[in-house]
């Protein structure tokens, strides 16, 4: 078996066999004890060292070296008992500590100070959208996606809405006066709790994380502790600038950006709480150290020490001390709390730090760290590969609440997967290529080594009784099922890009629109509802708004595709009208002028025992914001992969990269037809080259 071969099945038998192992073990377990207390601190035994410091690390800070990968320096007696009295103030802190600490829901106002902020004063703030405008709008989105009987119906629910004195003109006061008294935005709040924290309590997981898969670094092939820690170097480096409000602000051609989800880029996480999550962002001049997970077993790594950035080469040996602290063997995968939804995440975490003072240290450690990164025993190596690993692993040596998870896999490959709910892929999307180009271009500053001895990294122990490691296996089990129910496939096209799409005379956002509209017109004949993620960052706290991508011209143009009556310069021309209806409603949407948010803020004025207005009610509505395609832009020349689920069991979620020269899609779906859906992404991108090409505007 040739080596990439053996790759591959590593990385796809991974999964399955821990789904065998976890469901075997739900019962295993039942034969613990119930009153038993397991420490995860305990010293394993048989240790193949000889050195008089071995059994010191040991009782110390509860590592369990078993192969080794370098000849570690180790640190002295007297650092060992520095080790054992933080670790006796972290118990003494975490015990004055109440069960959840987390701050309060409100998003607090941005900072105003320093470069990255420096624009935020001036934003305008996000607009309320005439009501009459929304209505015509809504309409024209709604046509081609019903049929008469029902637009007829719609139309007479919306003139309705539009009374003078009626409802909508009630409705959109309140929201006028609701604004009034935010100093943030009158949607932010509503948004980041509707869409997020408390009206979407399934598992973030599969359907609320992202995640990116990085070009390969050559030179570190094979070499995960090195990739990681030029990783962890970059990364630092550009959190400093995020801390010091160094860093330049986002730009959309010249115009500046909100900047306020930068925020919770750094030592932030999601908590889970009863009905509604929060998040916690803990100080960063306190907090510099990193979360290194690696077989399931989490260690603290301080990237930061005494006022000094550790260097890359002495990164890459606190690393390969955790690989070789880590062993072979696996221990209980206390990440798989955050792949279960959030009410059950919830009560297990109260359950958790409840029954240990040392549980609740720990987690406070991971809460509270910079980043995680994950160390995989995997070894990906085809696209549909790294996504899934990238996407979700085996959902056991993660932390999925963090903001940011980097992940470096056994060969070297590596990616990142972040956490949604008060960002946005932009900041993390902007992070990863500062990470990736300056470490290419050579322009990160890697430091020397201080030639003082390190303290090792700690491991985190946790205290595990027989009911908590059922909980444990039973969460293994649930992700499991979860995650068998998906299907993955990557599309990549390699024809061209998006050089030649602007040669044609098109904009590559909605080239690549259109070609998902006519993948899924061959596929299944007909067009649904198709969200496209549009940022309205350009106002203070803006996040984004709904592009509505199907219109009545991307209707015609791909019935007109499938109809061999027609030239190739009708259908061209057809096209393009497709192309700039797609376009305007982004541009629309952008700013700050779709219809979903403005519809959502006048839903949720409705008083509680106020009749809905028809305008909700009507079928229209539903199947207007049914999100079959639900899709989003993120493109990078560094970047292998990028996706995330479908947010309806019918559907598919459809992340899409529009590269210099090729054009990259990533399809999830509860295992519909995603082969055949691929393949017509495939020749809907040929035949789309011929009928643009033949109708190129001429150049004035």
């Amino acid at each position: 078996m040739s080596s990439v071969t053996e790759t591959r099945s590593r990385s796809q038998v991974r999964t399955r066999k821990n789904r065998t192992l976890a469901q075997s073990r739900v019962t295993v377990v039942e034969t613990v004890p119930a009153a038993h207390v397991v420490s995860r601190t305990e010293p394993a035994h048989g240790n193949p060292f000889t050195s008089v410091l071995i059994p010191y690390l040991m009782n110390a800070i509860g590592l369990k070296p078993k192969l080794q990968r370098s000849t570690p320096t180790y640190a002295s007696d007297e650092d060992l008992s520095d080790i054992a009295a933080m670790e006796a103030a972290e118990r003494e802190l975490a015990s004055k500590k109440h069960s959840a600490p987390v701050p309060v829901t409100e998003l607090d106002s941005c900072p105003t100070s320093g470069k990255l902020y420096r624009h935020q004063e001036l934003l305008p703030r996000l607009p309320i959208p005439n009501l009459a405008e929304t209505c015509t709008t809504y309409l024209k989105t709604v046509r081609p996606l019903v049929g008469d009987t029902e637009y007829e119906k719609t139309v007479a629910a919306v003139n309705d809405f539009l009374k003078p004195g009626g409802v909508g003109e009630e409705l959109q006061q309140r929201l006028i006066e609701h604004d009034k008294g935010k100093s943030t935005s009158w949607l932010i709040d509503w948004w980041n709790s509707y869409a997020y924290m408390a009206g979407y309590r399934d598992p973030v997981c599969v359907y609320v994380n992202y995640f990116f898969c990085f070009v390969d670094n050559k030179r570190l092939i094979g070499k995960p502790a090195g990739r990681a820690a030029e990783i962890i170097t970059a990364a630092m480096q550009f959190r400093k600038l995020v801390v010091s409000h160094d860093l330049e602000p986002d730009l959309a051609r010249k115009t500046p950006l909100c900047s306020s989800q930068y925020r919770f880029l750094f030592n932030s996480c999601r908590i889970p709480q009863k009905r509604e999550d929060t998040t916690r962002s803990a100080d960063p001049s306190e907090n510099n150290h990193v979360i290194v997970i690696r077989k399931n077993q989490f260690f603290v790594l301080e990237a930061i020490v005494d006022g000094r950035q550790l260097s890359t080469s002495e990164i890459e040996s606190q690393l390969e001390l955790i690989y070789f602290f880590a062993g072979e063997k696996e221990d209980l995968p206390i990440g798989a709390f955050t792949t279960q939804d959030r009410d059950s995440w919830f009560k297990l975490r109260e359950k958790f730090i409840a029954s240990s003072v040392k549980n609740r240290a720990s987690l406070d450690k991971i809460e509270t760290s910079a980043f995680v990164v994950c160390l995989d025993d995997t070894t990906p190596v085809t696209y549909e590969e790294r996504a899934w690993e990238c996407w979700v692993g085996d959902g056991r040596n993660r932390f999925f609440d963090k903001s940011c998870q980097f992940i470096v896999f056994d060969n070297g490959v590596a990616g990142f997967n972040g956490e949604h709910s008060m960002m946005d892929a932009t900041p993390t999307s902007r992070m990863c290529e500062y990470i990736l180009d300056n470490l290419e271009k050579g322009k990160i500053d890697h430091g020397e080594a201080a030639g003082k001895k390190l303290m090792p990294p700690r491991k985190l122990g946790f205290d595990l009784t027989a009911s908590i490691i059922r909980d444990v296996r039973v969460a293994e089990a649930k992700f499991d099922a979860l995650v068998a129910e998906h299907d993955l496939k990557v599309v990549v096209f390699e024809g061209y890009g998006k050089n030649l799409i602007k040669n044609l005379g098109c904009s590559p956002d909605a080239y690549a629109q259109m070609a998902i509209q006519l993948a899924y017109f061959k596929t299944y004949g007909k067009c649904v509802a198709t969200y496209e993620s549009a940022q309205t960052k350009k106002y203070a706290y803006g996040r984004t708004e709904t592009g509505r991508s199907v219109s009545a011209e991307s209707v015609a143009w791909v019935k007109a595709m499938q109809d061999e009556s027609l030239t190739t310069e009708e259908k061209g021309q057809l096209g393009r009208k497709a192309v700039v209806a797609q376009s305007s409603y982004m541009s629309l949407a952008a700013d700050g002028r779709g219809v979903d948010r403005h519809l959502l803020g006048l839903r949720l004025l409705i008083k509680p025992g106020e009749t809905k207005p028809a305008l909700f009610t009507d079928a229209s509505f539903s199947t207007s914001s049914h999100w079959t395609l639900s899709t989003s832009q993120i493109t990078s020349e560094y970047f292998l992969g990028y996706g995330w689920g479908q947010v309806v069991s019918d559907g598919y979620g459809v992340a899409y990269m529009v590269k210099e020269e090729s054009l990259h899609f990533n399809l999830v779906s509860l295992h519909l037809q995603n082969d055949v859906f691929r393949y017509n992404f495939l020749e809907s991108l040929r035949e789309m080259k011929a009928v643009f090409e033949a109708t190129i505007p001429q150049k004035r």
